[in-house]
C-alpha cells in the first residue's frame, strides 16, 4: 500500500527492516546508541560489530533527534539513529515522536540519501500506542515530504501483521484526506 506525496512514494509493508536495500534504514535506538533489543538489537546484529564501535564514537543521541552511521553488513547503506520518546501519554510525547521522523528524513537529505526505511519507532518497549504512533508517524512524514522534495522512497517497514494493518488503515485514511492518487 503506497501514496505518492511531492514525487515521493510513501509506502507500508510488511517485512524485516534489516532487509532493507535502501540508502537508510531508520534505527529506534536508545539515547546512548548502545546495541539493546528490538528493533535496535537486530540491526546491529545484522549489520555486525563495527556499527556498534562507530556508535561509540558518535556521543550519544538525545531523543527527538538523529545521527548517521555506516551500514556495514546491512544492505542498506547508513543506518540513521533516532531516539524516540518513552511513552507517558503527554502531549510533548508527540511532538517528540514527530521529531524522531522529521529529524531522520532531514539527515537522510542533507547526505544526498533518496530512500529510507522506518520501522515504528517507541512502539516497543518506549510503550507508545500502536494507533496514536502510527498516525504520528504517518503525519510527520506526508508534512516533511510536502514541504522537502528530494526523497523518491520512504518505507514504513513493520514487522508483525497488527503493526501492518494499524498503519495500512492510517495511510488508507490519510489517502482519502489527501485525495493524492
Amino acid at each position: 500500500m503506497h501514496m505518492v506525496v511531492n514525487g515521493c512514494v510513501l509506502e507500508v509493508l510488511k517485512g524485516d527492516i534489516t532487509k532493507q536495500d535502501v540508502d537508510a534504514i531508520v534505527n529506534a535506538a536508545n539515547r546512548s546508541l548502545t546495541p539493546g533489543g528490538g528493533v535496535s538489537g537486530a540491526i546491529h546484529r545484522a549489520a555486525g560489530p563495527e556499527l556498534w564501535e562507530e556508535c561509540r564514537t558518535l556521543g550519544g543521541c538525545a531523543t527527538g533527534e538523529a545521527k548517521i552511521t555506516k551500514g556495514y553488513l546491512l544492505p542498506a547503506r547508513h543506518v540513521i539513529h533516532t531516539v524516540g520518546p518513552v511513552y507517558r501519554g503527554r502531549k510533548e510525547d508527540e511532538a517528540a515522536l514527530a521529531s524522531c521522523y522529521e529529524n531522520s528524513l532531514k539527515v537522510a537529505l542533507d547526505h544526498g540519501l533518496t530512500t529510507v526505511a522506518f520501522p515504528a519507532i517507541s512502539t516497543g518497549i518506549y510503550g507508545y500506542p500502536l494507533d496514536e504512533a502510527a498516525r504520528v508517524a504517518l503525519k510527520a512524514i506526508v508534512s516533511f515530504l510536502q514541504e522537502h522534495p528530494g526523497l523518491e522512497r520512504v518505507r514504513m517497514v513493520l514487522y508483525d501483521e497488527r503493526a501492518y494493518e494499524v498503519h495500512k488503515g492510517v495511510l488508507d485514511e490519510m489517502r482519502g484526506e489527501h485525495e493524492l492518487p
